[in-house]
């Protein structure tokens, strides 16, 4: 079942916003918050999972407690776009465990890493190694002095939501 089968509703907008919070909470927990019994949301909730919606259930780590609290943000540029060439960076960047964000972009950088460290030494023996697998025409790095928001929540305005049942997952 894919996400495009569903017809979502309130409750299932609820039960997402309940387990983006707090994915510790227990099913009599979320189901209180969203006005159901504990089977009916655990239902939702598995077929939210079936159809993709919910990827997985993770525990947040705080970067710096565990000595990886220097974020930096790296655009990257190339003169090479074969797809052979894409899919070697690809497996390149992705096999380095620093990089936590990868994304390739449309505009003057090819690439964005984001890489969490421990300090800026630890930075420059990822570059020399990230430089040392794959040819680069041009690497700039921009550290985050103060993390002023960080999320991993997702907005849920934008999900459609059929006004017309509230069963309908």
């Amino acid at each position: 079942m894919s996400s495009q089968d569903l017809a979502f509703d309130v409750i299932d907008r609820r039960i997402l916003a309940a387990l983006q919070d707090d994915t510790t909470l227990s099913m009599n927990e979320i189901a209180a918050r969203v006005g159901l019994s504990a089977t009916p949301c655990w239902r939702r909730i598995q077929k939210l999972e079936e159809a993709g919606i919910i990827r997985k259930r993770v525990a947040l780590l705080n970067g710096p407690a565990i000595a990886a609290g220097v974020s930096v943000f790296v655009s990257v540029r190339t003169n090479q776009h074969t797809d052979e060439w894409l899919k070697r960076f690809a497996e390149v960047v992705s096999a380095m465990p620093e990089v936590v964000e990868f994304y390739r972009l449309s505009g003057d950088i090819d690439y964005l890493l984001k890489v969490v460290v421990p300090d800026i030494g630890a930075y420059d023996a990822f570059y020399k190694k990230l430089v040392a697998k794959i040819d680069l025409s041009d690497v700039s790095s921009s550290f985050a002095m103060e993390e002023i928001k960080y999320t991993t929540a997702l907005p849920l305005d934008y999900m459609k939501v059929d006004k017309r049942t509230a069963t309908s997952v």
